[in-house]
């Protein structure tokens, strides 16, 4: 099941839906980095282009769990 939150970014209010276990990795990351969770979707928004943001979310996630495991 899906998971909505919305926030604002650069002006304007949006709403990201992803499964709860990519929540839960971006959020451990934004604390990691200390910064909120706010912040850190508008940093990965930032820089996803042309892609959808649930999607640069989601491979952001992926690029992170790839470099935990290669720790």
């Amino acid at each position: 099941m899906l998971k909505k939150r919305s926030f604002n970014i650069a002006g304007h209010r949006t709403s990201v839906a992803l499964e709860p276990e990519f929540w839960a990795v971006i959020e451990t990351q934004a604390s990691r980095a200390g910064i909120s969770l706010s912040a850190f979707v508008a940093k990965v928004d930032a820089a996803r282009g042309d892609n959808a943001l649930a999607s640069a979310l989601r491979v952001e996630t992926l690029r992170l769990a790839q470099t935990m495991q290669a720790i």
